[in-house]
């Protein structure tokens, strides 16, 4: 039996990724990789040479080995919906990264500078919005879980995906919170709306950060949410040196998922060699 891919089999699996409860996002990513990959097929029947044979075009591009894997984790996400099991094809293997990329860590003096610049401009939502990430460790997508009711409370409870957690708010952030809630005249519900009323998009939020860029003189390949989040993660450790309680902060199943974050950048791993004296 021929595996064509078409818009029907795709909507198919975008209702899938509905059912089972993934993020708008990454709907929107796995269909976006998929199309791509639809638009390259030109409607030749999908096997696993073909399958193969994208993988090494998307080498030839020069994609960084971690977005080919993006790709294809969607690519073999849809195939496993669609009972094509034969036509999965092997990710590529990433050697694994002892330190962080200096050029992409947002330090805490580069965070005040973009939230100076947010308020700055005049833009108190975006500069709280930080604020609220950076002070909490919340995805982006947990965004619309901070609202006056969990301001009031101290806490919100996420359910997203199956898992459902609980994120602390500090307590001057939920004075933060309800003082700017008040001047927007917002009485209940999501904090952090458009002027009309809705939910901000991740593309909003991130859109507007990289705004703040050249006022606050922050390189753009640092200035996204998730690098609020990483921030949050290195200060909490640096107190509670106890990565147990920070992974259950940050919602992770995993601890050598909280490692991650945790990872240091070699001029720290030279300071520490050289601090040793064992070099006479």
């Amino acid at each position: 039996m021929s595996h064509i891919l078409t818009d029907e089999k795709l909507t198919g699996f975008e209702q899938k990724l509905r059912e089972e409860e993934y993020g708008a996002a990454t709907i929107e990513k796995y269909l976006r990789e998929l199309r791509s990959f639809q638009v390259w097929m030109d409607g030749r029947t999908v096997d696993k040479e073909a399958a193969t044979e994208f993988k090494s075009y998307l080498q030839k591009e020069n994609y960084a080995p971690a977005t080919v894997n993006s790709k294809l984790s969607a690519i073999n996400g849809f195939f496993g919906f669609m009972g094509w099991e034969e036509c999965r094809v092997k990710f590529l293997r990433i050697q694994k990264q002892l330190f962080r990329n200096e050029s992409k860590e947002l330090t805490r003096e580069e965070y005040e500078r973009l939230r100076k610049a947010a308020e700055e401009k005049g833009n108190r939502r975006l500069a709280l919005l930080m604020e609220t990430i950076c002070g909490t460790g919340i995805r982006v997508s947990e965004v619309p879980y901070i609202t006056i009711e969990a301001a009031k409370r101290g806490r919100t409870e996420v359910n997203l995906k199956g898992k459902v957690r609980m994120i602390f708010l500090p307590k001057k952030l939920c004075g933060k919170l309800l003082e700017y809630a008040k001047g927007q005249k917002i009485d209940s519900g999501e904090i952090f709306r458009t002027g009309g009323g809705r939910g901000l998009s991740r593309r909003q939020i991130w859109r507007e950060m990289k705004g703040l860029c050249e006022m606050a003189k922050v390189e753009e390949t640092k200035v996204f949410p998730h690098n609020l989040r990483h921030l949050f993660a290195t200060v909490f450790y640096g107190i509670s040196r106890d990565i147990v309680k920070l992974a259950d902060m940050l919602g992770h199943s995993s601890i050598e998922t909280t490692r991650i974050y945790l990872k240091t950048t070699g001029e720290e791993h030279m300071r520490y060699l050289e601090r040793m004296g064992l070099v006479t």
